[in-house]
């Protein structure tokens, strides 16, 4: 009965649905058909409706997975807090791409098309076409890293499908323009001459403690921090996040820490800052004695805020670097950086949800 009315409901959609004219190659190498005139979609999947958003293409969507419609207090995507109507749409699945094909398919109005990132996570986007009728293109989120390119590459080709490609150049031009003006800020700088630096309490699928970190923090790549965790713990830079051992991080005693602050999801009596200040081997580090403890915004939030790690990269240069970047406030920066790539100025919005921690000294004794 169930398989029936799929079919018919997919007889009954392609009898409806624009002729599909432009063919494009998505990040599966697959050759998908898709109308020429997208007015109605759906993103699937981590940090899918992110880079929609990014786009400027928001008026597009007709529904959202429920990650969009949750109340979380610490929420901190930048996208979802300059678009609040995400969290009225009608939902189509669950997070991380658990698609419901037979919720796609009662969407009124229908998608006229489905993006998709991390394919291999969730529905799977091959079955997902077949059984609702609605192609489906894939995507690869990329980085600021090693993988910059994929993430250029999927903008360019969501810009394409979705009418948005002088706003994707314009994405790319302007994330290529402020990585520019940051390595140039301390590209002089002699190897001896960059302080160390750990960045602990990374999200990754779900908080985490001060151990987990992120090998290539490109805010640190960025500014020309020497990255502990990459240059002496011998980590790769393209490696998503890793543990290192709480010894290991008081035997390189860095110059200077930060605390990504979606560690604070764990509660007051856990997390990253709780053990800053209550773990006696941390007690002897360094930079907790000397105050050099810093909060940065959340670096992975439903796959990376990229908007937030420019944003950081300011605060981190200034810190690391106060004569080099004079001229920065960075919580003004960060709003100058959010407000060109989500539309909005939300970098009060997030401090506050996380204590007005971000971008200060924090205090752990």
């Amino acid at each position: 009965m169930l398989l029936r009315m799929f079919c018919s409901l997919c007889l009954a959609l392609s009898l409806t649905s624009p002729a599909l004219a432009l063919n494009v190659a998505d990040a599966l190498e697959r050759a998908v058909s898709v109308p020429d005139n997208v007015e109605r979609v759906i993103c699937s999947g981590s940090g899918c409706l992110r880079l929609l958003a990014y786009l400027q293409g928001q008026e597009l969507v007709v529904a959202v997975d429920d990650i969009e419609s949750k109340r979380n207090r610490f929420d901190s995507r930048p996208y979802a807090l300059a678009n609040p109507q995400f969290k009225d749409l009608p939902i189509f699945g669950q997070f991380r791409g658990q698609d419901n094909p037979e919720l796609i398919l009662t969407l009124d109005p229908q998608p006229q098309l489905i993006f998709k990132t991390f394919a291999t996570m969730g529905h799977d986007p091959v079955e997902l076409q077949v059984k609702t009728g609605i192609p489906v293109v894939v995507l690869e989120v990329g980085n600021l890293g090693p993988q910059r390119e994929r993430f250029y590459s999927s903008l360019r080709l969501m810009g394409e499908v979705a009418g948005k490609s002088a706003r994707a150049e314009e994405l790319i031009s302007y994330f290529e323009a402020v990585i520019a003006d940051l390595t140039a800020r301390t590209a002089d700088i002699p190897e001896a001459g960059r302080p160390s630096a750990y960045l602990g309490g990374v999200a990754y699928k779900g908080p985490h403690g001060f151990q987990s970190t992120e090998p290539g923090y490109p805010p640190f790549a960025f500014v020309g921090a020497r990255n502990l965790v990459h240059s002496e713990g011998g980590a790769a830079k393209d490696v998503s996040n890793t543990s290192v051992a709480k010894e290991q991080i008081v035997a390189w005693d860095p110059d200077y820490l930060f605390v990504d602050l979606s560690t604070q999801q764990m509660g007051d009596r856990a997390g990253g800052l709780h053990e800053l200040r209550t773990d006696p081997a941390y007690a002897t580090l360094t930079a907790v004695r000397e105050g050099r403890v810093f909060g940065v915004l959340p670096y992975n939030w439903y796959s990376q805020n990229y908007e937030s790690i420019l944003a950081n990269a300011y605060f981190i240069g200034k810190t690391l670097y106060p004569e080099r970047f004079a001229d920065i406030d960075p919580a003004a920066k960060a709003d100058e950086i959010y407000s060109f790539i989500v539309g909005k100025p939300v970098f009060r919005a997030m401090n506050e949800t996380f204590g007005n921690l971000a971008y200060t000294r924090i205090s752990v004794r």
